[in-house]
């Protein structure tokens, strides 16, 4: 039987570059300018059903509400006056980027709007949208905009598609194995990571991406399930996930309502608080300890070049090491940690909506650590920012893990941001 980490203790990493994570019911807004959210509220997607999570009392407009709890007593997430966000999303405040989806911050996850495509050879594919670089289409559609997202197009990391008379998408390549049983053994001795063995859940072949074409527009469609039919997926709700047939950050379906809820994860951009969902990545322990499929053309879209190059289509993640471990350190950060204890890793984003203009889904993660003689000295405590992450690089305080200065390291993550809780 597949191993479900959310119930397991040291292996229970539900994700390495950042764990479960966040969210509570912040219904998404609806504008009678946009088409998407009216239909979505029209149909009452997000109203209640069977297994879905209970409403909070808490609200994204409530003057001084505090933090989910899936994030209680660790970060802060608002002022006690009412958010300037509301009146520009680029001021603090929260502000969600993927507004098709509903956000359970209490729970640590979110559902979004579930699409049944095929392959043009009959098997069916369950998808999502989270991003594209179209912003007419991602305020129409509710999705986060990404000006760059077409800039991965090399090799086989995007795929063509042709859309069907339902609208949904007709796949041409690219198929999913959702059968591995995900298993981590932790390494031994002074350092649980790099781990001994690591088996993700999910594989995808050498055609399969989550990113996709059609007339020259690019889209975010990570597949959820595959050759999986309509009645099975109705039975897994909460508690009852057959995660030999779908994607491990799957925490249940409505079906009835076309909608699936997934498991969120949390991290910083330049200080400000973030919640993502992590579903791909073309490295076998990213995709283990992220709980997500391995995707080998993802490494088609790593760019070893300067953000403001034409042509640039990831962003950086700088991923933690060995930061402060236990599960009650005040500063706790880092893959060892999260190994250890089950909890976020804390990751650090680059640009992201509202805040930089370069936010790709596509992340290009750096993996740094605190260098032997600040560790000696005891200087190691929580980063949330990239400029000052950098700084401290100079300072010699931080350097790329194995050592020098720190870089790329060609490990590609699939990571739409779903919210900015500051």
């Amino acid at each position: 039987m597949k191993m479900n980490w959310k119930k397991t203790s040291l292996l229970a990493v539900p994700t390495v570059m950042l764990l479960s994570a966040l969210s509570s019911p912040v219904r998404a807004r609806v504008n009678a300018g946009v088409p998407f959210l009216s239909y979505m509220a029209d149909a009452d997607l997000f109203g209640g059903g069977e297994g879905q999570a209970e409403e909070s009392t808490g609200d994204i407009d409530e003057e001084g509400r505090p933090a989910p709890l899936s994030i209680r007593s660790d970060i802060p997430i608002v002022y006690s006056t009412p958010s300037p966000s509301q009146v520009k999303p680029e001021l603090i405040g929260p502000v969600q980027f993927i507004r098709s989806a509903r956000v359970h911050e209490d729970e640590g996850t979110a559902s979004f709007r579930l699409y049944q495509g095929h392959m043009e050879t009959g098997e069916t594919v369950w998808y999502i949208l989270t991003d594209t670089n179209s912003r007419e289409l991602a305020d129409h559609q509710g999705l986060a905009f990404s000006a760059k997202l077409g800039f991965a197009d090399h090799g086989k990391a995007v795929r063509e598609v042709s859309i069907a008379n339902d609208g949904t998408f007709i796949f041409k390549r690219g198929k999913v194995n959702f059968n591995p049983e995900r298993q981590l053994i932790p390494g031994t001795g002074s350092s649980v990571f790099p781990p001994k063995f690591a088996q993700p859940g999910s594989v995808g072949d050498a055609d399969y991406t989550p990113l996709v074409k059609f007339n020259g527009v690019y889209y975010n469609a990570p597949v959820i399930a595959y050759n999986v039919s309509a009645q099975e997926l109705s039975k897994m709700i909460q508690g009852n996930v057959d995660y030999k047939k779908v994607h491990d950050k799957v925490v249940r379906f409505n079906i009835a309502k076309n909608l699936v809820t997934l498991d969120l994860t949390a991290g910083y951009s330049f200080s400000k608080v973030v919640f993502y969902l992590s579903t791909e990545s073309n490295d076998p322990v990213g995709a283990t300890l992220e709980a997500s499929t391995l995707t080998p053309a993802l490494s088609d879209a790593s760019q070893d070049i300067p953000d403001h190059f034409p042509g640039q289509g990831n962003e950086r993640l700088a991923i933690f090491i060995n930061g402060p471990t236990g599960a009650n350190h005040p500063f706790r950060q880092g893959i060892e940690s999260a190994i250890q204890d089950g909890k976020f890793p804390l990751n650090i984003f680059g640009g992201i909506p509202t805040i930089n203009l370069d936010y790709s889904p596509i992340w290009d993660a750096q993996l740094v650590q605190w260098s032997p003689d600040a560790v000696k000295k005891g200087y190691k405590t929580r980063i949330i920012d990239l400029l000052h992450l950098y700084g401290l690089e100079k300072k010699g305080v931080l350097e790329n893990f194995g050592g020098g200065p720190i870089k790329r390291s060609g490990i590609i993550i699939n990571c739409p941001v779903v919210s900015r809780l500051q």
